[in-house]
């Protein structure tokens, strides 16, 4: 068997190089986000900021949400990659010996922070087959910096966590995590309007893992729905402006929202005040905020097109990041990240890591 998933990657990794001569214009293909066990579907990007335990800073990690069999909300790993594309494990995560509880056990989501106290933190929103028949609502872990995982956190408002996005201030960590599972299972593929957006703050100790000091929710009654392909779709993708607004990837409605003192707020703001809305927005999913100028950029997940949205709703930029299948680009991109020299982007359909600049 161990044979048999060692060849599977390595054909991945060849197929992945073949796919990066055909990349659209200002794309690079970094390096293979598939590990030795096979899972694919690279969902969950963050760029490790500080060196501590097997985490080097600069270096890229990506959380993967299928396992080898492609089988959605299985997959169990996140895999470290360095600006230049050698990858490396940095965490196997196994359901059985979780110090916590988790329910319905692992599958990675977008959900993914590193944060520069050494903590990383991943949203599980797990199936059995694959199917969201069999979704449960998960968990956040907690890893330390040798990507061992040291807690799990759970809580009502935490019902699929499928994006998030992070903030050190002193010996506070502020997690903002949108959740897809609030009433879409029972749906049955027909929209619910019970997407959410929590705040978690937690305390952080140079001796024991974070506390859970608060959770708030900012937003809700978002749009989301399960789908065949997909799994489900709902609010995904935030970003954390300097000034303290969130904005949120409304993917079924083609819209970025704004909450407004996203780190104070004590009340949830409903589904905020919409910056962007419509074409060329398509189904939104990943976002974050630009490292030079504070743009809000997101990357479509039916189209492969990438799109930069200032605060007061200008769009500055399109570009295509991946034009493969039919139609083109569906299906393709996840998670992204600035890093000031350049857009660290996943791709789903090639299973890679790459960079547009």
């Amino acid at each position: 068997m161990q044979n048999a998933v060692r060849q599977l990657w390595l054909g991945l990794v060849c197929s992945a190089a073949l796919l990066a001569q055909n990349m659209p214009p200002g794309t690079h293909m970094i390096g293979s986000t598939v590990p030795a066990n096979g899972d694919v579907n690279p969902y969950g990007i963050a760029i490790v900021p500080t060196t501590a335990g097997n985490l080097t800073a600069g270096n890229i990690l990506i959380s993967n949400f299928n396992n080898s069999s492609n089988l959605q909300g299985t997959g169990t790993t996140i895999v470290q990659i360095t600006p230049g594309g050698s990858q490396s494990l940095f965490a196997w995560i196994n359901a059985a010996t979780l110090p916590g509880a988790c329910p319905g056990g692992i599958g990675l989501t977008t959900a993914l922070a590193a944060l520069p106290s050494g903590w990383v933190v991943v949203g599980s929103l797990p199936t059995t087959d694959g199917t969201s028949a069999t979704a449960q609502a998960g968990c956040l872990l907690v890893l330390d910096p040798s990507g061992n995982v040291a807690e799990t956190i759970t809580d009502p408002s935490i019902n699929g966590p499928w994006d998030m996005t992070a903030v050190q201030q002193g010996s506070q960590a502020f997690l903002f995590v949108s959740n897809v599972l609030n009433g879409t299972v029972a749906g049955g593929g027909s929209v619910v309007n019970e997407g959410s957006v929590i705040r978690i703050t937690l305390n952080l100790s140079s001796d024991a893992p974070p506390t859970v000091q608060s959770i708030v929710t900012v937003g809700w009654g978002f749009s989301e729905r399960t789908d065949p392909a997909a799994l489900v779709i709902g609010p995904t993708g935030l970003g954390l402006a300097p000034d303290g607004t969130l904005y949120v990837a409304d993917s079924l409605n083609n819209r970025i929202a704004a909450i407004p003192n996203a780190l104070t707020t004590t009340t949830s703001a409903g589904t905020g005040t919409t910056v962007f809305m419509g074409h060329p927005l398509n189904d939104p999913l990943g976002l974050t905020i630009g490292v030079h100028g504070g743009n809000i950029q997101t990357v479509n997940g039916n189209n492969g097109v990438f799109a930069a949205i200032t605060p007061t709703g200008g769009l500055t930029a399109l570009a295509v990041l991946d034009a493969s299948g039919s139609p083109p680009g569906a299906g393709a991109l996840f998670g992204l990240v600035d890093s000031g020299k350049g857009i660290y982007y996943v791709d789903d359909a090639t299973n890679t890591l790459n960079i547009f600049k």
